[in-house]
C-alpha cells in the first residue's frame, strides 16, 4: 500500500510496497551499473509457471504422449511436496525433449512466448525493469527456467544478461536429454550470482533481488535490497520475520474465476441500463436523453462491478468547454470504456469497421451513432467522419483513440489526422486524456478484466481556430508530445503546462502603435508628420466626442 504521495506504508511489521512507491525508491538510488537488480522469471515477472505452459502447449499439439505428460505432472507434485529435488525435475522436462534440435526448441520458445507468456508479464514488474535500466543498473534475468523459456522474456524486456540452465546438446545440435551442471536452483543459483557480480562489478550490498519462491531465500540474504514479490510459504515467513519489504501484483490474474465473474457481471450490467435508457427515451420522447442515461449508467457499472477505480487528475475539464473531440491513448479493451465513464454523456464514437460485428462493441456503438472506419476504404472513412463531423456540430462530443489501434504498453504511436480534422472542421476544441496503467485492468488483448486502480490526467481544452492544413503535422506533433511527456514524468498534484499551450493562450498580436498616427493622419488628410500634434491636441477635446 502507498499513500497519497506514492511512497510506501506498513501493514503490521512489514512494508508492502505498491508500483508508484517500489519506481519511486529506485528512482532515488544511486545510478551506476554497481548495483545489480536481478529478477527471478516464473511468478515474479511472469503470472503462473512457464514450463506448465510449454508442457500443455506440447500435449495439445501431440509433440508430447499422455504418459509423458502424467509423468512430468507427477514429477512436479513430488518436488512441490518435497519427496524429490529440483535436479530431478528439470531433467525430466529435459529426457522429454531428447533429440530436439536447438533451433527448433528456439522458434519453440518465441511462439510460445508470443502465445502465451507475453500476456502474462506484470506490468507492474515491467515498469520496475525499465526503472532500474534507466538509473544505468546491471539488469539480470536469473531464472532456474531453460534458455527455451527464459531468453524471449529477456529480448522483450530488453534484458542482456541472462542466468538460467541450459541443455546439453551434441555435435549436431541436438539435445541429448540432460541439462549442463552446475544447476542454476536455490543455493546454486545464489552461487551462479555471485559469479557473475564478480566478474561484472557489482556491488551485491547495495544490489535488489526480485523473487517469489522459497529457494531464493538463499539469494535474498546476499544483496542489500531484497524484494520478496508476491511470497508465500517459507519466503514470506522469512520476509515478515526479517521485515523486508514485500512487493505484491494481482494485475495479470485474469485468468482466476473471481476477476472472470467480475468481468461478466459487469458486461451483463448492459442489459438493466439499456432498459432504464430505453424506458425514459420513450418517457421524455428523447432518443438523446435515454442514450446518455445508458452510457453514464452502464459505465458506472461496468466500473464497480469489476473494481475498477480511477485517480483523476484534471477532472474538472472533463466539463470545461462541450462538445469536444476528446483524444486517449489506447493500450487494451478497457480504456475505451475508461474514457466512457469520464465523459459520461453526450458524446459518440469511432472505432474500426472490425468492431461492428462485434456483439457488445458493434451493438454499443450503434446506439452511440458511432462511425466504424474502414481503414482500407478511404472513401468510406471520409464519408463515416463527415457524420461524426455533423454530430459534433450539433453538439455532440467525439471520443476517439488517435493512434488507431492498440498498442504496446510502452509506447505512444503516430496520430493519425482524423481526430484532428474532426475538430477542425466542426469547430471544437480536443481535450487529451492520457491514461498512464490500464494495463494493470488488463493487458492488450485480454477480454477479462481485473480489479485496480487507474490514473488519468485530462488535460485543458485545446482550441483548433488558427489551425490550418499547413500546420497540421506539426499542431498534432505537439499534442502527442503532451502524452509523451505526461507518461515519462507523471504529475502528482498539478498538471504541468505544456508549451502548446502556451501558444493557444498568447493573445492575439495587435498592429504597432507607432502606426497609429500616420493612420490617424491620412484619414484626416493631414500629413503624417503632425500627427503627433493632432493627436495631443485630441486628448483636450471633452470626453463625449471620443478619438477618431
Amino acid at each position: 500500500m502507498t499513500s497519497q504521495n506514492g511512497q510506501p506504508e506498513r501493514q503490521g511489521d512489514n512494508v508492502i510496497l505498491r508500483l508508484p512507491g517500489s519506481v519511486a525508491e529506485i528512482e532515488a538510488s544511486p545510478e551506476g551499473p554497481e548495483v545489480g537488480a536481478f529478477f527471478d522469471l516464473d511468478g515474479t515477472l511472469v503470472a503462473g509457471f512457464t514450463g506448465v505452459m510449454m508442457t500443455q502447449d506440447r500435449l495439445r499439439r501431440g509433440q508430447m504422449s499422455v504418459g509423458e505428460f502424467i509423468g512430468m505432472v507427477q514429477a512436479g507434485l513430488n518436488h512441490q511436496l518435497g519427496r524429490s529435488e529440483f535436479e530431478d525435475l528439470i531433467g525430466k522436462g529435459a529426457r522429454t525433449l531428447h533429440g530436439n534440435s536447438i533451433s527448433d526448441l528456439d522458434e519453440l520458445g518465441e511462439r510460445l512466448f508470443v502465445q502465451h507468456v507475453q500476456g502474462r508479464i506484470y506490468p507492474e514488474m515491467r515498469a520496475l525493469v525499465r526503472a532500474h535500466q534507466a538509473r544505468g543498473h546491471t539488469v539480470v534475468l536469473s531464472s532456474s527456467a531453460l534458455t527455451v523459456q527464459v531468453e524471449p522474456v529477456a529480448r522483450f524486456l530488453g534484458i542482456d544478461n541472462v542466468l538460467s540452465n541450459q541443455f546439453e546438446t551434441d555435435d549436431d545440435g541436438l539435445i541429448t536429454g540432460e541439462v549442463r551442471t552446475p544447476i542454476i536452483w536455490g543455493p546454486g543459483k545464489a552461487r551462479a550470482v555471485q559469479a557473475f557480480s564478480a566478474k561484472n562489478g557489482v556491488d551485491l550490498t547495495k544490489s535488489y533481488f526480485y523473487a517469489d519462491g522459497d529457494e531464493d531465500v538463499a539469494l535474498m540474504y546476499l544483496v542489500g535490497n531484497p524484494r520478496p514479490t508476491n511470497p508465500a510459504g517459507k519466503l514470506q515467513a522469512v520476509a515478515v520475520k526479517r521485515g523486508w519489504p514485500i512487493l505484491k501484483f494481482t494485475s495479470r490474474s485474469g485468468s482466476s474465476p473471481v476477476a472472470q465473474l467480475r468481468t461478466v457481471a459487469g458486461i451483463a450490467s448492459l442489459l438493466p441500463a439499456a432498459a432504464g435508457g430505453l424506458g425514459l427515451g420513450l418517457l421524455t420522447r428523447n432518443r438523446r436523453t435515454g442514450v446518455n442515461f445508458f452510457t453514464a449508467a452502464w459505465t458506472r457499472l461496468l466500473m464497480t462491478s469489476i473494481g475498477i477505480d480511477l485517480n483523476v487528475l484534471g477532472e474538472e475539464n472533463l466539463t470545461a468547454k462541450r462538445p469536444a473531440v476528446f483524444l486517449f491513448n489506447h493500450r487494451n479493451q478497457a480504456d475505451p470504456f475508461i474514457a466512457g465513464r469520464l465523459i459520461s454523456d453526450n458524446f459518440t464514437s469511432v472505432g474500426k469497421k472490425e468492431l461492428e460485428k462485434d456483439p457488445l462493441m458493434g451493438t454499443v456503438g450503434r446506439v452511440l451513432d458511432a462511425a466504424f472506419i474502414d481503414r482500407d476504404d478511404p472513401k468510406a472513412a471520409v464519408e463515416s467522419l463527415a457524420k461524426i463531423e455533423e454530430l459534433a456540430r450539433k453538439g455532440i462530443s467525439v471520443l476517439i483513440a488517435p493512434e488507431g489501434t492498440r498498442l504496446d504498453t510502452t509506447e505512444v504511436g503516430e496520430f493519425k489526422k482524423g481526430p484532428f480534422r474532426i475538430a477542425m472542421a466542426a469547430g471544437v476544441p480536443l481535450v487529451p486524456i492520457v491514461i498512464r496503467n490500464a494495463e494493470v485492468i488488463a493487458e492488450r488483448n485480454s477480454s477479462t478484466f481485473n480489479a485496480g486502480k487507474v490514473d488519468v490526467a485530462v488535460f485543458p481544452p485545446i482550441s483548433v481556430d488558427d489551425w490550418t492544413t499547413e500546420n497540421l503535422s506539426e499542431r498534432i506533433a505537439e499534442v502527442r508530445q503532451l502524452y509523451l511527456d505526461t507518461l515519462k514524468d507523471w504529475p502528482v498534484d498539478v498538471l504541468p503546462s505544456a508549451p502548446l499551450y502556451e501558444r493557444t493562450a498568447a493573445p492575439p498580436k495587435k498592429a504597432p502603435a507607432k502606426k497609429a498616427p500616420a493612420k490617424e493622419a491620412a484619414a484626416k488628410k493631414v500629413p503624417a508628420k503632425k500627427a503627433p500634434a493632432k493627436k495631443a491636441a485630441a486628448k483636450a477635446v471633452p470626453a463625449k466626442k471620443g478619438r477618431p
